[in-house]
């Protein structure tokens, strides 16, 4: 693993890994995101692309789907099975809702198609980055068996250290911190992706079902992420 980077003014650069095999639009990404001040890795295929994350370690990967060798989806399984959680964003040419689906209940925080807006591809980088600082509220929360360092951003349910990505991590502490309100869909949306950002209710079920398999004692019967019908989802630490 690489040292952090800092820029000459003492701010901290950040690193992003490409994993992309058609060089136009690498060589596009690099332009721009190097223009932007962040510290530029990539890979042409995936079996480079794991190699370079495993031992970079960046802050951000832009990970194409349909890659020779392995695909992104089996890059991406591959990184969260290791227990690596940086935000990875998925690029595809394959928009179908499964396919996203796919993506996210991997691990991805974003799946973007293509052709897409260089500008909105950097305000979502901007916003995963974003995502990933740890929140300025420095505490621990503890509910059932489970322990939240918000500080850390680190899980552990009895104790034991729960693999969590930094988008399944925000949508928790939207939870945490909604003092037992009934949330809807789309105001989770707002509060874990920002305004501009659209997707479909099924995305929020899936992370939901992803924190309640990781934390729940239950999963069938969950006793903190309940489904408010005709609502949304409700956080109750009881």
């Amino acid at each position: 693993m690489t040292q952090p980077r800092t820029r000459p003014d003492g701010t901290l650069q950040r690193t992003v890994l490409i994993v992309e095999d058609d060089p136009s639009i690498a060589l596009g990404l690099r332009i721009n995101l190097e223009a932007e001040g962040y510290r530029v890795l990539d890979a042409d295929d995936g079996e480079k692309g794991l190699l370079v994350a495993r031992g970079e370690s960046p802050d951000l990967i832009i990970l194409d789907v349909m890659l020779p060798g392995l695909n992104g989806f089996e890059v991406l399984r591959t990184l969260r099975q290791e227990g690596y959680t940086m935000p990875i964003i998925v690029l595809s040419a394959r928009t179908g809702e499964m396919d996203k689906v796919t993506g996210l209940e991997l691990g991805a925080e974003d799946y973007v198609a293509k052709p897409f807006s260089l500008a909105e591809l950097l305000a979502r980088v901007r916003a995963a980055l974003r995502r990933g600082l740890p929140p300025p509220v420095a505490r621990v929360i503890t509910f059932g068996d489970v322990t939240v360092d918000c500080d850390a951003r680190r899980v552990e349910k009895i104790r034991e250290p729960v693999e969590i990505t930094a988008t399944e991590f925000d949508v928790l502490m939207c939870f945490l911190q909604s003092k037992g309100r009934a949330l809807a869909r789309d105001e989770i949306f707002r509060e874990v992706w920002g305004p501009n950002h659209h997707g479909t209710p099924r995305t929020i079920d899936n992370f939901v079902q992803q924190l309640r398999a990781k934390l729940e004692e239950d999963p069938q019967e969950p006793r903190h992420f309940l489904t408010v019908r005709g609502v949304g989802y409700r956080f109750s630490p009881g």
